[in-house]
């Protein structure tokens, strides 16, 4: 049984602490936090997934070097400079946030994860940077997982929390999380900034297992304006602190702690696509009926990624057309002429054709903070959920003037 922790986050589980420190790495006047630190109190399994994009920031290369013996103790992240397309002197820096974190809390640099956030192309002041790992270090505490929350943020509305409880061997295990990202959205691993936490005693392979599947069911689920960021990640640590059976894959132990995951990821995804750029609405896609689950995922995430489907959405109207034209060069296969699609208990098409539907009742499904979109294909018995938000003026009025 699943039970979500209120007010959960990263400092959910036992033995996790964390801090936002503000060090002016926001534009002038923002005196939010703009730097997080997360450190387990003891050693963790780590496992992790980044971005495919070609283009990698500093931090990306960094953690993957630093995780590739799956254990981590701390995370150190900074929002307003990505540290992207950097070179030599982005890798220092980024190398060089991991050792001051390291120094300051008794670890090896191998064993902290650095991220970076905001615009790419610049250089990290360092000083303000190593400013902001000094008072986060000071400020470390079960408290602090909020003021961490929002010091990931861009140009999020919200910090994004949660967390989920489970009884594993007879143990409460729990698993937080934070995230940030609203635009550059269409991850192809996991999205923006993401970071896990566990008291789960749980083997390495298995806990990077557990992360696959459950970024394949959620963050690899969403879109906002289709664009895969150079800093994406998502990374889980699990320092064993609820002193449950150690948990391994094939038991229905790892089953429950997989679902428990999911459940995690996706309240965070979901938390993601609602807040896009600019975003009124959440919109949910299903798409049932397809041959494989590749193509109903495929079928489903382009639909969700359509620029006229989102600004039908914004601009509440029906016109299910361009959900069809989607469908159709989306990849999938399927019969055009089998096609059903529902706008919630509204059916807009049946067999490929209109339905003739209400179109007074559908303005009014559509003017709803979440909509909701049901597509069957009728061409075979697989499924996925996409999300992704609609498309409004202010997307562009945000984008427009993001460095300035």
């Amino acid at each position: 049984m699943l039970n979500p922790v209120q007010n959960g986050g990263v400092t959910s589980p036992s033995g996790f602490k964390a801090a936002g420190a503000a060090c002016g790495l926001r534009r002038p006047g923002d005196t939010r936090p703009d730097l997080a630190l997360i450190f387990s109190e003891t050693p963790a399994v780590a496992a992790a997934m980044f971005t495919t994009n070609r283009v990698q920031a500093a931090p990306v290369i960094v953690s993957k070097e630093n995780l590739a013996n799956q254990r981590a103790q701390a995370v150190v992240a900074n929002a307003g400079v990505a540290n992207a397309c950097t070179g030599q002197q982005g890798i220092d820096a980024a190398k060089g946030m991991a050792e001051l974190t390291a120094g300051l809390l008794g670890l090896s640099p191998s064993d902290v994860v650095v991220a970076s956030t905001g615009v790419i192309g610049q250089q990290l002041p360092m000083e303000k940077i190593e400013s902001g790992i000094m008072a986060a270090a000071t400020a470390l505490s079960r408290e602090g997982g909020a003021s961490a929350a929002l010091a990931i943020t861009t140009t999020d509305t919200c910090p994004k929390e949660v967390a989920m409880q489970i009884s594993a061997g007879g143990h409460v295990v729990t698993i937080g999380g934070m995230a940030k990202g609203s635009g550059m959205i269409r991850p192809q691993m996991a999205t923006m900034l993401c970071f896990l936490t566990t008291d789960a005693a749980i083997e390495g392979d298995a806990l990077e297992e557990a992360l696959r599947h459950a970024v394949e069911q959620s963050f690899n689920m969403i879109t906002v304006d289709n664009d895969t960021s150079t800093n994406d990640c998502v990374v889980v640590l699990a320092n064993g602190a609820a002193c449950n059976p150690v948990i391994k894959k094939g038991t229905g132990e790892f089953q429950l702690f997989l679902k428990a995951m999911v459940e995690v990821c996706s309240s965070l995804a979901q938390s993601i696509a609602r807040d896009g750029e600019g975003a009124t609405k959440l919109l949910e896609i299903a798409v049932q009926g397809a041959p494989t689950v590749e193509e109903a995922r495929r079928a489903a995430l382009t639909v969700a990624g359509s620029n006229l489907v989102k600004a039908a959405v914004f601009g509440a109207d029906a016109n299910w057309g361009r959900i069809m034209a989607a469908l159709g060069y989306s990849g999938a296969n399927f019969d055009p002429g089998s096609v059903d699609i529902s706008l919630g208990p509204l059916k807009l098409v049946s067999k490929g054709q209109g339905a003739g539907f209400d179109e007074g009742l559908a303005r009014t499904l559509l003017e709803a903070d979440t909509v909701k979109i049901d597509i069957n294909l009728n061409s075979g018995w697989h499924r996925a959920v996409a999300w992704g938000c609609d498309l409004s003026y202010d997307y562009v009025r945000i984008n427009g003037s993001y460095r300035s």
